[in-house]
């Protein structure tokens, strides 16, 4: 029970910092991706500065305390607990290079990002306010990873063949 309150309160915080920071506003975003704007000054640089924030405070915790947490898995003497708060295990990236399924999904990810100006978070976080215009936004993205998670599943069943 008490996962479900931390999982909760960091729901919470992650929406409301999208909120604060302008990055829900599909405006404010697609200001910042649009650099035909460093051309005639109307480029909006604020988000790399929400980036840089979050960054700031995600790669001290993650290489201060996540980081030596994941390693002791193979040493069974360390004194530091290698489970996070809420889940058994730290999931962490198994492939270090980038391949091919990694920059297709990305590609199409930034094109969609790109048109529509906002990603998945923020579209989750803005869902309160009834705009139509979401709701199919996030019907639209549902059924990109269905399609995604049975192309993988394809992909995966030819390469066993």
């Amino acid at each position: 029970m008490n996962n479900k309150w931390i999982a909760s309160l960091s729901g919470l915080l992650f929406g409301a910092g999208l909120l604060l920071s302008g990055m829900a506003d599909s405006v404010k975003v697609i200001g910042f991706l649009d650099l035909k704007g460093l051309l005639d000054g109307s480029w909006d640089p604020s988000l790399m500065f929400v980036m840089a924030g979050a960054l700031s405070v995600y790669i001290p915790v993650f290489h201060l305390y996540v980081k030596p947490r994941v390693k002791p898995r193979a040493c069974a003497n360390s004194t530091l607990s290698s489970e996070p708060v809420c889940d058994s295990q730290y999931h962490l990236p198994e492939v270090k290079k980038p391949d091919g399924q990694l920059i297709f999904g990305a590609g199409i990810f930034g094109l969609g990002w790109g048109i529509a100006g906002i990603c998945p978070g923020p579209a989750l976080v803005n869902l309160g306010s009834l705009d139509i215009s979401l709701g199919l936004f996030m019907i639209a993205m549902l059924t990109g990873l269905y399609i995604g998670k049975l192309s993988q599943n394809y992909l995966g069943t030819q390469a066993q063949a």
